[in-house]
């Protein structure tokens, strides 16, 4: 059975979707300049502290769950044919 190919399957839709993304984030960003916060922290204020901030947690949430759980969790390779 061939498989449909679908709108995301077409490597101009991922390239059209990637640009879509880029030029949205630049745009957040350059947003955060103009909008002014009121934070709780003063820290809060800073622009570019959110995206930047998620970033590094995103990185720091990818690296703990590949050094820590992962050998945590994983199996030998023939843990199931015993």
């Amino acid at each position: 059975m061939k498989k449909e190919n679908t709108f995301f399957d077409k490597p101009i839709n991922q390239k059209r979707v990637r640009i879509i993304l880029y030029y949205s984030c630049a745009f957040l960003f350059l947003l955060d300049f103009i909008i002014s916060k009121h934070g709780e922290f003063p820290w809060e204020s800073w622009p570019g502290f959110y995206s930047i901030f998620g970033f590094v947690c995103c990185v720091a949430l990818v690296l703990i769950a590949k050094y820590l759980l992962r050998p945590s969790v994983m199996r030998d390779q023939d843990h199931y044919d015993e």
